[in-house]
């Protein structure tokens, strides 16, 4: 199970809940089954989000395996330039 952290913008997406708990092993897992149990989170996952696990942001690397007891946060993905 892993534990994952919502950014505010997306916590009213998911039933207004800081946190939401998800058996999933890769980064890719885990976004589509946040998205099967709370459909509102499906455009923001496909455009917006990044994905921190134990402080490393991954933005596209989405096979990335979750360690168990990672630290696992959905954030806003930010643009740079």
């Amino acid at each position: 199970m892993v534990e994952v952290t919502l950014w505010g913008g997306l916590r009213p997406l998911a039933d207004n809940q800081q946190s939401v708990t998800i058996e999933a092993k890769t980064i890719r897992e885990m976004l589509r089954k946040l998205a099967e149990r709370y459909p509102g989170l499906s455009g923001p996952i496909k455009n917006d989000v990044a994905v921190a696990i134990d402080g490393v942001i991954f933005r596209d690397d989405w096979s990335q395996v979750i360690p168990p007891d990672a630290e696992v946060f959905l954030m806003r993905r930010l643009a740079g330039g």
